[in-house]
């Protein structure tokens, strides 16, 4: 199997989901005892919200680059970057290392695609839903994305960074956020996009009306297809 370095940590909730369902995926796949090979870099969360907070984007993104390098040079064949806001430096990432990044909206796009689906309501960090990193590359798949109004971006950006960034579910923030993703779906999207990978924390299919996609998910499957790509699997003693 080939070895997938994590860059975790932002924040620590959804890296150890991202852990579990790799390690599940794998072991579904080939049973037995088996499980993912993963090298895990994990970020101390409050200097990279400091950044985030100051727009200090490039010291970020050197931040997450040198992590990446470190990946590498331990091991790592390719790279899973934990977090759909930190994509904002995913080119800075990809710049520094020689291995590929599993890029969390192309795995996105790649499910939205398969259900022939073309405008989706994305939901996220402020960042994510009001910057173009992400939404421009789900449109250059070809798919439509509507965001929230403001009101909306603000409750959910303070759900995820007082509550789910902790490990915190509350009845009332799960009922908000699929408040909010009715309303997308009212005014037209045919899915909802998970694009923060603490909200599947919060919320599944069975709370929303529309088809889900939950990116991290996605990306993990994804993630598995890779490692396992050309693997056979060795009876177990």
């Amino acid at each position: 199997m080939r070895t997938l370095g994590l860059l975790g940590g932002m924040a620590w909730p959804s890296t150890a989901e991202a852990y579990r369902l790799l390690n599940t995926e794998v072991a579904a796949r080939l049973g037995g005892v088996h499980s993912a090979p993963v090298l895990v870099w994990s970020a101390d969360f409050a200097e990279v919200e400091a950044l985030q907070r100051a727009g200090a984007w490039e010291r970020a993104g050197a931040m997450l680059a040198d992590a990446a390098c470190r990946l590498e040079a331990a091991g790592a064949e390719g790279l899973l970057l934990c977090t759909n806001t930190m994509h904002k430096v995913a080119d800075a990432i990809e710049a520094a290392t020689s291995v590929p990044l599993l890029h969390i909206a192309d795995t996105t796009a790649a499910a939205i695609r398969r259900d022939a689906v073309t405008r989706v309501g994305l939901l996220g960090t402020r960042f994510t839903m009001e910057e173009p990193f992400l939404i421009e590359r789900l449109e250059g798949h070809g798919i439509e994305v509507v965001v929230p109004p403001a009101a909306a971006r603000d409750d959910a950006h303070r759900i995820i960074y007082d509550e789910l960034v902790h490990g915190e579910v509350r009845v009332a923030s799960r009922a908000r956020f699929a408040a909010i993703a009715a309303d997308l779906l009212a005014t037209g999207a045919d899915g909802i996009v998970a694009g923060c990978t603490e909200i599947e924390l919060l919320l599944g299919p069975e709370d929303v009306a529309g088809t889900w996609y939950p990116t991290t998910e996605l990306q993990v499957l994804a993630a598995v297809d890779w490692i396992l790509d050309g693997h056979r699997a060795e009876p177990d003693v």
